[in-house]
């Protein structure tokens, strides 16, 4: 489990946690935010738990989170970051579509969402927009949450993706990277029934007949770049 821990900001520097499973990734989050300045990176971590650990010791004031962990929840470690360390701002930095997820971590207790491929531009642009206590997202995304109130449109849409929980999306995405349920189990330190559950919960919704129906057509919503 992989931690690093800095207890002291320098000079009084705003300080930030970055959470990712891949090594090299953390290191090149950590990287462009040291090279922007004014900002103290105070520690890595690559699992829920782990985190937990390094924002109780470190004290940091946002927190980069990936969804993607290889193990335990990215939406979960958000929920017990609010409950537990409400003073602690929470940016999602994220590989998935912002369509599907933004609505969700902002449910959840997070400040914001941007998309890997946005590091470069906008990356630190959003860390000191939820430093200063305001939302960040996308001109894309905003413009449909706002057209969303304006015509007072449902936010989830029936009988489509959009309808799943937050959990059986969870369950979801990971069936679509070939993972068995025992695998989903374990990834999520949730029960074999209890997956196989949220399973049935996701045919149903999805107007799907079996397991097979599934799969096929979580690979393919895969393939689809979600």
């Amino acid at each position: 489990m992989a931690a690093t821990v800095q207890r002291v900001s320098k000079n009084g520097q705003p300080k930030v946690l970055v959470v990712d499973d891949h090594p090299l990734i953390r290191e090149g989050i950590a990287q462009v935010i040291r090279k922007a300045g004014g900002l103290e990176v105070c520690g890595e971590a690559d699992r829920p738990e782990t985190a937990l650990q390094v924002v109780s010791a470190s004290r940091p004031d946002v927190a980069v989170v990936d969804l993607a962990l290889s193990a335990g929840s990215g939406l979960g470690l958000i929920r017990d970051l609010k409950a537990w360390h409400p003073g602690v701002r929470i940016l999602v930095l994220s590989m998935h579509d912002e369509s599907l997820y933004a609505e969700r971590v902002l449910r959840a207790g997070a400040s914001g969402y941007i998309m890997k491929h946005e590091v470069a531009d906008h990356f630190v642009e959003a860390i000191h927009k939820v430093l200063g206590g305001g939302i960040y997202l996308s001109e894309r995304m905003e413009a449909r949450m706002l057209q969303r109130l304006a015509v007072k449109e449902p936010a989830r849409a029936a009988s489509s993706i959009e309808s799943l929980s937050d959990r059986e999306l969870e369950v979801f995405r990971l069936v679509a990277q070939g993972l068995s349920t025992r695998e989903v189990a374990e990834r999520l330190y949730l029960s074999i029934k209890t997956v196989e559950t949220h399973l049935d919960h996701v045919k149903a919704k999805l107007g799907l007949e079996s397991g097979r129906e599934l799969f096929r057509y979580a690979i393919v919503w895969s393939l689809e770049g979600h």
